[in-house]
């Protein structure tokens, strides 16, 4: 072996330890070799010697490969999650409640991050109908491997190679990484999520996260029409190859649900997600706010004005519940309550639009997260108390015979709302089983009550589950105000009608998933609007694919991943 390639496979194993079958194979490309008799350093535990014979000149020499992270780490170290601001505390204001964990502590939870012969963390697999590791094929191990070794700056390269914003989906990423991680088949997973958000907070804080605008650009334009966490994604890899992107958005602030759909207190809106924004302005992009496609911006001047179109509109169309005394006044949609309760925290003053809480007795419809999200700013809100309808069965306290390890874990827990409902009213606010049957009134209009009854689910003449109310658990709940919290049906219609855009039998975008191309030529979708309502990080899944697609379609060809 020449001298040359010599000290290229010096410098491979130099830049970070990979995982032993990955590994294998960069080496076989990069020196042209074999790898045989893997034994063990009697005198370094964690580095293992390879005996190459290169090919050609088929002369023999041996390796010494630094293992991943500490072998014994998952055995010496338990799992530490961050600490919190106790809920009692908390609910008195609008901020961040999670508190960092010290740098060693982190190291040493990095350490538990197992060398597994096959990891699944980062695999980002469709398992039973959920997610089954990172969509987005974050590289968990090297970045937890290069953490224990105190390379910090490292690991935020790694990181950032295929996550443009961790630093959100490190806050509200439900982590199905860790549900799937291999450690988790007989012990506790790797904090993967915290290890995540601590590793872009360090760069942040030392500063080493900067603008890079691209060294050239193409003079292609592109419209990216919504901010939220596609079209981010979307903007930022189109814009790094070169083109000129501008985001359009008919909000009064760009980050569409990172902005007005999760709560302050989850996702801080000002150092975190307007940071980041403020940097791709920086980086060329331009975001144009207050503008509706098709009202403020015409259809055929959208088309007409720019080289492509990439729609991530979000699936922002909400389930209604069409019961007796809907109509009543005080039963609002979810997304309403949380937007104008962002804006105002954000302007610091209640407009028109503001929705209260205080003193009431709120009855929030949905279990899932938006519903959480509805209990916490309720509590805040200070609200005489909180319910929380859940059509669902309670989940077991540890998986199921039929949710097995790589699925996501459908287990019983208290998110972030309920602990401080139960801090403050003493109780987990979910009532499980239970749905709405009528809104009742007073001679104003406003409701005043929610009529429930308790369900259970049993299969059909058809074998399909349906769900069937139990005599005798009707109940009248006191409510002034109704939240309904039920989940999206999809993209809003008119901006697509306009364009002329086919849709499928669900009402999302007709697009393939890898190709996110339209029925209109240079039109792209991505996101809830292609796909339904789904996680943060697979709108970053279909972000980054959007804008390799579209590059494909403007230049011929893409380097973009």
């Amino acid at each position: 072996m020449d001298r040359e390639s010599t000290s290229s496979a010096q410098e491979l194993l130099q830049i970070g330890t990979i995982h032993h079958s990955y590994l294998s194979d960069r080496l076989k490309i990069a020196i042209g070799s074999q790898l045989n008799d893997r034994t063990q350093d009697p005198e370094h535990p964690d580095r293992t010697r390879f005996n190459c014979v290169s090919q050609p000149p088929y002369l023999n020499y041996y390796l010494d490969i630094t293992l991943m992270g500490k072998p014994t780490g998952f055995i010496e170290y338990l799992r530490e999650v961050e600490a919190e601001i106790s809920p009692v505390e908390r609910i008195h204001n609008w901020d961040e409640f999670h508190l960092p964990l010290p740098d060693q502590t982190l190291r040493n939870q990095s350490a538990r991050c197992m060398d597994c012969g096959t990891p699944f963390c980062h695999t980002g697999n469709m398992v039973a109908g959920m997610a089954s590791g990172c969509p987005i094929g974050n590289l968990i191990p090297e970045w937890n491997d290069l953490v224990y070794r105190g390379l910090w700056r490292e690991a935020l390269d790694r990181l950032h190679k295929t996550n443009n914003f961790p630093e959100f989906t490190g806050r509200v990423c439900p982590a199905p990484c860790e549900g799937s991680c291999v450690l988790g088949i007989h012990k506790s997973p790797v904090t993967i999520k915290s290890i995540e958000h601590s590793i872009v907070d360090k760069g942040w804080e030392e500063g080493w996260i900067v603008p890079q605008p691209p060294a050239k650009r193409t003079g292609k334009k592109i419209a990216i029409v919504g901010s939220g966490p596609a079209g981010l994604c979307a903007a930022a890899q189109l814009n790094q190859a070169g083109h000129w992107v501008t985001v359009l958005e008919r909000a009064d602030r760009p980050g569409g649900l990172l902005m007005y759909g999760i709560p302050n207190m989850k996702l801080e809106k000002e150092q975190v997600v307007l940071r980041r924004i403020e940097l791709l302005e920086a980086e060329g992009i331009t975001f144009t706010c207050n503008v509706e496609v098709g009202k403020d911006l015409t259809t055929a001047d959208l088309l007409k004005d720019y080289d492509a179109v990439v729609l991530c509109t979000g699936a922002t169309k909400p389930r209604d519940l069409p019961i007796a005394g809907r109509e009543l006044t005080g039963i609002h949609f979810a997304m309403d309550f949380l937007t104008a309760n962002t804006q105002a925290v954000l302007d610091g003053k209640e407009n028109s639009n503001f929705i209260s809480a205080a003193g009431k007795d709120v009855i929030i419809i949905g279990g899932g997260d938006t519903g959480t999200d509805c209990v916490g700013t309720s509590i805040r809100h200070n609200c005489n108390s909180v319910e929380q309808l859940e059509i669902m069965p309670t989940p077991p306290l540890k998986r199921s015979a039929d949710n097995p390890w790589p699925e996501w874990p459908k287990v019983y827990k208290m998110d972030y709302g309920q602990e401080e409902a139960a801090a403050k009213f003493g109780h987990d606010p979910r009532a499980y089983l239970t749905t709405a049957t009528k809104f009742e009134g007073d001679e104003n209009g406003n409701v005043t009550a929610v009529h429930t009854v308790q369900v259970q689910w049993e299969k059909n003449e058809q074998g399909q589950f349906a769900l069937k109310h139990v005599p005798g658990t009707e109940k009248v709940n006191p409510a002034q105000l109704v939240l309904l919290a039920m989940g999206f049906l999809g993209p809003e219609q008119p901006l697509l009608t306009a364009l002329g855009i086919e849709c499928n039998n669900r009402s999302n975008i007709q697009a393939e998933h890898e190709k996110y191309t339209t029925n209109i030529p240079g039109v792209f979708a991505a996101g809830d609007c292609r796909r339904g309502q789904s996680l943060v990080v697979w709108a970053f899944n279909e972000g980054r694919g959007v804008a390799r697609e579209c590059d494909l379609y403007l230049m011929g060809s893409t380097d973009l991943p």
